[in-house]
């Protein structure tokens, strides 16, 4: 998956169209990202025991899944921030490196 743990990404189709936010998850295995601030879903949980002591019910706003070709990776170029494809290349050492396709520079 071209998309990592920590970049900054803008959604680029879906509700949140438009939004930016850090990749707080990466699922590889279901091609999904979990982004800061985006695809916010309300959770109903039930009052509960927990080894720490009870557990407040009630609901919660928490980020839900999207999947990984809803988002495209933010670089900065010039003081300006651009989304862009991401593109591989391998060094001397045969290492695997991203590179953003619009600026060709490293990740």
């Amino acid at each position: 998956m071209k998309i990592k743990k920590g970049d900054l990404v803008q959604v680029i189709t879906g509700k949140d169209k438009g939004k930016q936010g850090k990749v707080i998850m990466a699922i590889p295995t279901e091609n999904r990202v979990l982004v800061e601030g985006v695809n916010r879903v309300k959770k109903h949980t039930k009052a509960g025991q927990t080894a720490g002591g009870s557990q407040a019910g009630g609901i919660v706003i928490v980020e839900a899944p999207i999947h990984v070709s809803n988002v495209q990776l933010v670089v900065e170029k010039d003081g300006q921030k651009v989304v862009t494809r991401v593109g591989f290349r391998f060094d001397d050492e045969g290492n695997k490196i991203r590179v953003a396709k619009r600026t060709g520079e490293d990740i």
